[in-house]
């Protein structure tokens, strides 16, 4: 944590009487400490003692392994353990050691906005205090437009989780965090005709991907109305958050966060790579609960 420590003024030795305040508020401030079982931090946070991530393939770090096309979720963004991307429990970790060995990963590669509510029910049986949310990307990613979800289904299937999760776990910390931008990585990797070719032979979201190069009004309209779908998305994604005193949205920062090709894999040109999970990493941790 960053911030200013604010100076308090020692009482002068003819008014002992004044240092009573303080006796008093540093054993409320012990009590707090003893009944939530976590630590104050010196800016006045505290730090969970578990968590849980849900979500789809990116938060299994999918495709950034030794064997290509499998999950390695000890590289994912929220719960990974590996150095180089300084993950959401491994920043936690350094905070709070008594979170140590209590991450857990119940995301689930192909997931989409339907499966959050039992990825929810999973957290609230691990009864972790931090749950981190990326979810929405497969239901922007689909072989057509028409088989994207709908914004009715999404918002519904999403509150659905919410409920779970904070009746269940009611003080526990929700963070939600904004779907990353598909119409960008069109934009950033179009031009790159071997992302084109594994996009086509793979069928990587052609919802986005299909024709890349075409400058149709067809295929303009497309990525136009799959940009505005994960847009829309990721309003109800705040409006529903922001009905829960327990949950913080990113503010849309990974959405219009402007990574670059490197942070995506150049197996697959689509999930991240391990730079891409490590700038994910450090740019949704700003913008969350213990960011500067």
């Amino acid at each position: 944590m960053t911030g200013s420590t604010r100076r308090i003024e020692r009482p002068s030795e003819s008014f002992p009487v004044k240092r009573r305040p303080v006796v008093v508020v540093v054993a409320v401030l012990i009590t707090l400490v003893v009944l939530s079982g976590s630590p104050i931090g010196v800016a006045g946070a505290t730090y969970p003692n578990s968590m849980a991530s849900t979500g789809d393939s990116i938060t299994q770090a999918y495709n950034t392994g030794f064997f290509p096309f499998t999950d390695n979720p000890s590289a994912s963004w929220s719960t990974g353990t590996d150095s180089t991307v300084n993950s959401h429990y491994s920043r936690l970790l350094a905070l709070n050691p008594a979170i140590s060995g209590l991450a857990y990963n119940d995301s689930r590669s192909g997931a989409r906005m339907v499966d959050l509510n039992g990825q929810m029910a999973t957290a609230v049986g691990q009864h972790v205090e931090y749950v981190t949310v990326l979810m929405g990307g497969n239901d922007v990613c689909q072989p057509t437009v028409a088989q994207m979800t709908s914004i009715d289904d999404f918002r519904a299937q999403f509150t659905a989780a919410m409920t779970t999760v904070t009746t269940g776990s009611p003080a526990a910390k929700v963070y939600i965090v904004s779907i990353p931008n598909v119409y960008q990585l069109w934009a950033t990797l179009k031009n790159n005709g071997t992302a084109r070719f594994v996009w086509s032979i793979f069928g990587v979201c052609q919802s986005m991907l299909a024709n890349p190069l075409s400058t149709s009004k067809r295929d303009v309209r497309r990525r136009d109305q799959v940009l505005q779908r994960e847009i829309k998305f990721n309003t109800v994604l705040e409006q529903v958050c922001n009905r829960y005193p327990q949950c913080r949205f990113d503010g849309n920062a990974v959405f219009n966060f402007a990574f670059p090709a490197s942070d995506v894999s150049t197996r697959d040109y689509f999930h991240p790579s391990l730079a891409g999970q490590r700038d994910l990493a450090a740019g949704s941790w700003s913008a969350g609960f213990w960011g500067p």
